[in-house]
């Protein structure tokens, strides 16, 4: 397995993770990642974060490095749960916290807690994206002013989001559309 990246900025900046090669495991681009940090430097210190589909890892390995408080990743993989684990070891990273679950019994059975900074980048054409933000709205999971990012398939039609999330900024880069949204 040779499928590593670099944290870009902060604490662990120039460190690499390890990410396993599992089926739809597609991390987050450094460009799209600097891009989407660069929107959130005044949210990130202190921050408590929810990264759903964790994979990789590269935004919430990048948001402890940056100076979240919190990080809870929730991924299903059992080989991708074992190597984010490895890499929170390697780099001591104490406030990122892994629970092996598939998100939508996470989000259903788990008491909810507010986070200030949520990631979503699930696999591409499973229908999941809106779904997730619709979870996450409805289950109480969003401090009041919340910052969600979401990553999908180029092109996917953003129907049925939360009527209270404003649309910051988005963008696109090849076949990916990003978006950050603010709760209101």
């Amino acid at each position: 397995m040779n499928n590593k990246l670099r944290i870009i900025a902060g604490y662990w900046r120039s460190r690499q993770i390890i990410f396993d090669d599992a089926e739809g495991l597609r991390p987050t681009a450094s460009k799209i990642r600097e891009t989407l940090f660069n929107w959130l430097q005044n949210d990130v210190i202190a921050s408590h974060c929810l990264d759903l589909y964790a994979g990789s890892g590269a935004l919430s390995f990048e948001a402890a490095s940056r100076g979240a408080t919190k990080v809870l990743q929730v991924e299903q993989n059992p080989n991708v749960c074992r190597q984010l684990k490895n890499n929170a070891d390697n780099l001591a990273a104490t406030q990122i916290k892994l629970v092996k679950n598939e998100v939508f019994d996470f989000l259903s059975l788990t008491k909810p807690q507010p986070f200030d900074l949520v990631f979503i980048d699930p696999p591409f054409n499973k229908n999941l994206a809106i779904k997730s933000c619709q979870w996450l709205e409805n289950k109480n999971w969003l401090a009041l002013n919340a910052k969600i990012y979401l990553e999908v398939e180029h092109q996917l039609v953003l129907q049925g989001m939360p009527e209270n999330w404003q649309c910051l900024k988005n963008k696109s880069a090849g076949e990916v559309d990003y978006y950050l949204f603010q709760r209101t």
